[in-house]
Order: structure tokens, then sequence, then C-alpha cells
């Protein structure tokens, strides 16, 4: 296959050379043409049938080997065989010329673009696979961009070659129709500009703007035909109903009702979501005491001879409540009121795309209309079929924080982040802690060193850290619960009183009417959205964890704009939600903080990438907390400081990756970081530091050369 590649190429290169050596373009020049106009029509009438195969296979080859003259031999057409059978001849010679340059390049290229680049071109590939016949009808139908290179570049895409002939020959046409048509006057022409005429200018703009008119009329069809079945209400009674009150929600609500926008939020439970009432709050808060108590152990390495605490474990868990309750007015009903927003409490259904149904726990119903209707009903703990576990119950990441006793031996299933930071903080509190993980690894989308970095201080605060054991059952033998697990062909035996399920989270994608409207999920089991939120109904959106593609409180809050924007003002202009640049932080200790590629997904998605680390052993601030261990690591374009992802694990690893946060999101580079003032001494001195490691490795060594001997010169 490779040498047939070659020998196409060469064909090819062999025939342009050849075209360009003996100069065989003056054959396509108007002064050619003008000069055998009367001898090249009487031969068309004499011989009918033999010029018009010629012109054809002479123009297919034009196109085909994307020689210039195109527009020439068109404007021969309609001056040699006239308006209609110019026509007709232009019209499938330029598609099959125009689609043999697309499978020319198909074959030669497309392989070896798509293994280099395929990451980069993926959001590309997609809209090809879901628009690119709309786009290349719109290419086709007004000659802004030079046709030769649409077609070598629709080759390189997954466009199947039928598509691309039909829509070539439809979509050009009509510019067809009008060259052609001024060939016909081509003694009245004297440049090619000539048949530039104003109305000629005026023809070419409409035909810019008719896909755009075309796409809109598209929209309004394919809406109308998802509306079909719907009848709509007469009035509404809200501009948008939002389903689910966390972090989405709540921020969805915010905005639409800001912008003086009536909004409904309905919420089963409390506004707040995961994050307030079982999620990052009372997780953190629980974390925080739990690290307290890892001090106190450590008290001998801040000088003190001896120093002791008694764990009271209710009153911990009594703590991590007061620190939900002191946060919640934040997410309230009062204060979402006060904002403008009806709130309501029940079970929300979508009955229709213009309605939601809530039922109240009286069983009462009311019927809401509205324009826009916003799902984000959040996610839960996903529970594994493993056998046995139900039967002898567990906890989730939900439900845990109605323990008032502490486990004295706990099982945690899961080596994400929500099983690592559980499991630190219970070992700390005083439990026996296994933690049992499938993978070779915990935090697995972390690279390697990171994972070993956080598996050794596990390790080294007694947490029996089982990676690569599979959990296949659980059972209660002599009335002790035993967890089975498989690891290397071996069957491990583990006991415990308590299990924690802690490995990843579901979205809430039944139970309130997207099978009903037949709105699809996706194979992650979101609910499947465009590029700008919408379900298949444009007027119902998705945000957050029920949308994916992250589940992060901040990533809920930023699609929530989105949501809300595009919901309320969507008929002005739509925004498409950008995931350019999304940090998240994993809470143990040592603190795991990430933004943009790592450097298992560079290599994953063959992107060049420049590493340069800086070991916050070296730090003097982190020296004096006794927290010297940890690193930044920075992955930058080869040969340039612009910064493609950031790594930092080590105490407030959270709290330091917002400077490159900045950076990625305004494109600073390193040299900026290098040439800010940070205060000494801090922790974020290590992003001043890692950027002059970058620069050390990029000094200019020839530059410094000359340097040193101007130097000497100037000592004499």
């Amino acid at each position: 296959m490779k040498t047939k590649r070659v020998i196409l190429l060469l064909l090819v290169a062999l025939a342009i050379t050849a075209f360009f050596m003996f100069d065989l373009d003056r054959f396509l020049s108007l002064e050619t043409l003008k000069s055998r106009q009367e001898e090249l029509r009487a031969l068309a009438q004499t011989h009918p049938w033999q010029s018009a195969g010629m012109f054809f296979i002479l123009y297919t080859a034009v196109t085909a080997l994307s020689f210039p003259g195109a527009a020439i031999m068109t404007l021969a057409a309609g001056a040699i065989f006239g308006l209609w059978w110019g026509t007709l001849i232009v019209s499938f010679a330029s598609s099959v010329g125009a689609t043999l340059a697309f499978l020319a390049a198909r074959f030669i290229l497309r392989d070896s673009i798509q293994q280099r680049f395929g990451d980069k071109l993926k959001s590309f590939n997609e809209g090809i696979a879901r628009d690119g016949a709309f786009y290349l009808f719109t290419l086709r139908l007004a000659p802004i961009f030079p046709f030769f290179l649409i077609n070598l570049v629709m080759g390189l895409t997954s466009m199947r070659a039928l598509t691309f002939y039909w829509v070539s020959q439809i979509g050009m046409l009509a510019g067809t129709l009008v060259y052609v048509n001024a060939g016909t006057q081509l003694a009245q022409i004297e440049s090619i500009r000539g048949i530039l005429s104003p109305g000629l200018i005026l023809s070419f703009v409409l035909l810019g703007i008719f896909p755009l008119l075309a796409k809109k009329a598209i929209d309004f069809f394919q809406a109308r035909k998802v509306y079909a079945k719907w009848p709509r209400p007469q009035r509404y009674d809200y501009n948008m109903v939002v389903i689910g009150g966390g972090s989405a929600g709540l921020v969805t609500s915010y905005i639409a009702a800001a912008v003086k926008a009536k909004v409904a939020l309905i919420e089963r439970h409390k506004l707040g979501g995961d994050c307030l009432n079982t999620g990052c709050v009372p997780s953190k808060a629980l974390i925080r005491s739990a690290k307290l108590m890892s001090h106190v152990s450590r008290a001998t390495e801040f000088g003190l001879a001896s120093a002791s605490a008694e764990v009271d474990f209710a009153a911990v868990m009594e703590r991590v409540q007061r620190i939900v309750k002191t946060i919640e007015p934040h997410d309230s009903v009062e204060r979402y009121t006060g904002l403008g927003v009806e709130c309501l409490q029940g079970d929300a259904k979508i009955v229709s795309p213009f309605a939601v149904e809530v039922k109240d726990g009286d069983g009462g119903t009311r019927t809401l209309t509205t324009r826009n209707i916003v799902i984000a009903a959040g996610a839960r703990p996903f529970v594994p079929p493993i056998p046995g576990l139900k039967e002898i119950g567990y906890l989730t990441s939900d439900t845990l924080w109605d323990l008032r006793e502490l486990p004295k031996r706990l099982v945690v299933l899961g080596g994400g982040p929500i099983g690592c930071e559980l499991a630190q903080a219970f070992a700390r509190l005083g439990s026996q802690v296994t933690q049992v993980e499938m993978t070779e690894r915990i935090l697995m989308r972390e690279d390697i060193e990171v994972s070993a970095l956080v598996a050794a201080r596990f390790r080294a605060e007694g947490i029996n850290l089982l990676t690569g054991h599979k959990a296949t059952k659980f059972l209660v033998d002599n009335g002790e619960k035993i967890l089975m697990a498989e690891s290397g062909g071996s069957e491990v035996r583990i006991a415990f009183d308590v299990v924690l399920c802690a490995v990843g989270r579901a979205a809430n994608i039944k139970g309130y009417g997207l099978e009903e409207l037949g709105i699809r999920s996706t194979k992650a089991n979101t609910v499947e959205t465009n590029d700008y939120l919408q379900t298949l109904y444009p007027n119902i959106f998705a945000a957050g964890d029920v949308a994916g593609p992250f589940q992060f409180t901040h990533t809920a809050s930023h699609q929530a704009w989105y949501a809300a924007v595009n919901g309320l003002f969507g008929r002005f202009r739509k925004f498409k939600a950008d995931y350019s640049v999304i940090p998240w932080a994993t809470f143990t200790e040592p603190e795991v903080a990430r933004v943009g590629l790592n450097e298992q997904e560079a290599k994953e998605k063959n992107i060049p990438y420049e590493v340069t680390v800086y070991e916050l052993d070296d730090l003097d601030r982190a020296i004096a907390d006794e927290e010297a261990h940890g690193f930044v690591k920075v992955l930058t374009v080869p040969g340039k400081d612009r910064i493609l992802g950031v790594t930092i694990a080590g105490e407030h690893a959270g709290d330091l990756i917002a400077e490159y946060v900045l950076a990625m999101k305004h494109g600073l580079g390193l040299n900026k970081i290098l040439g800010t003032i940070h205060i000494y001494p801090t922790l974020a001195e290590a992003n001043k530091y890692v950027a002059g490691a970058w620069k050390r490795a990029h000094t200019p060594v020839r530059l410094l050369e000359w340097v040193k001997r101007y130097h000497a010169w100037q000592r004499g």
C-alpha cells in the first residue's frame, strides 16, 4: 500500500512538473481562448459528441490535478457549447475531477495526517461527521475558497466519497451556471476581471448569504419536525424552568433571575445539591479534622516533645454538619427567592418540551409551562454489582455522613479521588483502612509519579493499599464480614466492619421524562447535548454532572452560564461551551492539582511536549513548614514557553494551580510568570522557580559566549 501511494504521488508530481515545464498553461489563457473561439465552436458543431467528450476529459484532468485554468475552461464551455450544454458538461466534469482529487488526497495523505494530528483534528472530524455535507455545500456554493484546496482538505476527512460527489455536483451548479453564461458573452470580455460585473458580484454575494439562510431554514424545519407532536401553549408561565438545585441549577437560576427572566427552580431534596450536603463541603470539613490529627502525630517534627489528642468521632461528624449548616444560607430557598427565583420542592417530570409537572410531598401536582428547560439533575454514587454487597450493607459518599461511630476496620472500594480522600481521612481519624483498587495504581488519571507519591504517603500512614485487586464477592463467615478479592490469579480474604463504595458516580438520567421525550443519552450514560448544551429539543438544555464530560462543581457552574444564556438569548446568539482550560484537585495529602494535559495524556494523544519539573523540597517555605515534598510539573510546546498543562503535587496544590489556570486561559507563557514578582517566602514561589528552570534549559548558549567576550573586552 505504501508503494502504491509513493507511485501515485510521483505520477501526480510528474504531471504537474510537465504542465509547468512545457508551459501548457498558455493554452488555458483568455487570449488563446478568444483567438480560437470560432475554430473551436465550428469543431464542436461538426463533431459534437467527440468535442464534448474530449472537453470533458480535459476539464476532468485539469480539476483532478488542481491545475490553474478551470475558470477559463468554464468560460470556454459557454463560448463553445452554449449555456445549457456547457453547464451540463462542466457540472459533471468538475464534480468528477474534484472527486478524483479528493480520493487522491485521501489515498496519499489521510492516514498519515490523521495518525499524527488525529487528536487535534478530533473536533473537526466530529463536525464533518455531523454536518460535513452542509459545510461542503456552503463552500461550493460561493467560490470564496479555492476549489482545489477544498478537494484536498475534504479528502483528509472521513466524509464518504459519494457524499462528496453529489454535494459538489449540486453545490457548484449555481456558480457554474453563472460562469458558463459569462462565457457565452466571451467576445465582450477582455480579462477575467471583466466577468466580475456589479451584477455578477451581487450574484455571488447572494450565493454567499444563501447557505446561512438555508441553515436557518433547515433548523426551522428540523425544529418543527421535533416539536410536531407537542402542542405549544398559548402563553408560558416561565421563561425557564430548572430541574435540580445543585451547582448547575443554582447558577442557571441566578443568571436567569439576574437578567429579569421569570424562572422556577425545582429540587426534590435540599438546595445546594451533592456539593453542599454530601460532597465537597462535608468531605473537606472531615479532611480538615483528620489533617489536624496527622499534625498531632507529627509533633516531634515541629520541635514539640510530645502531643496527644483523642478523636471524638461523633463530635467530628457534628462539626461537619455545623459547617454544612453555616454555608447552607448561601444556597438557601430564602436567598434565591430574594434574588427572584421561584423555588419549588418536589419531584419534577418533563411532560412535553414546554411543560414540567411537579409533584409535591403531599401528592399534589402542578404543571408549569415554560419556553426553556434546563436539566441539572446531578449524579449519584455508582454501586457495582458485586455479589453479596447489597445483602451485607454498604456506605457511599452520600450516606456516610450519618455515621456517629468510627468504623474499626473500614474497606474502601475505589482508588479515584473520592476513595483516596476518604480513605486517608478515616485512617487519620483512627480506622484500620484497607483500600481496594482493581487497576494497578490509585489516581489512574494522574501521571505515574503522582500516583506513587500519594501511594507512598498512604502506606506510611498505615493504609493497607491493595492495587491490582478485583473485588469478587462479599460474605459473612462466623459473624464476620469478608471481602473476597482476586489478584494475580490468587484469592485474597479481607475482614472488615464497614465497606465504603467509592468507585465513581453515575448521572441521574432516569425518572423525570427523558425516555418519554426520546432525549438520548451518551455511551457514558450522560444526557446527550450539542456544543451549546442543547438536547434533541433546542429549548431543553443539560448542565452539570448530568451532562458531563467533567463532574466537578466548578465545571457545573461554568456550564450553567452557557445553558442560561443560550436558553434565554439563543435566538440572537449562541455560545459553545468552552472546556479548553479545566482545572481540578484531589484533596489528599499530598494534594494533587492539574490543569490541561499531563504527561500520560500527551503521550496517548501523540502531542509533542517538553517537561520542566521543580521539586518542592528545594523551596524555602515548604522546608520551613515541614512540608518539603512534591513537585510542580509543567508541559510546554517544544522550544516555546506556551503551557500545555501543569500538575502540582504538594501542600496547597489546589491554590497554587490558579496561576496556571489564568496563564493558560489568557495565553500567558512561562516567561510572563518568571517576570512576575512573587512574595517571599511563600509556596507560590514554586511557580516562578519552575519557570526559571525552563528558562535555564533554554539558555541562549551562543549568545552568552559573545556576551562573555564582550565583558572580557570591557575589562581590557
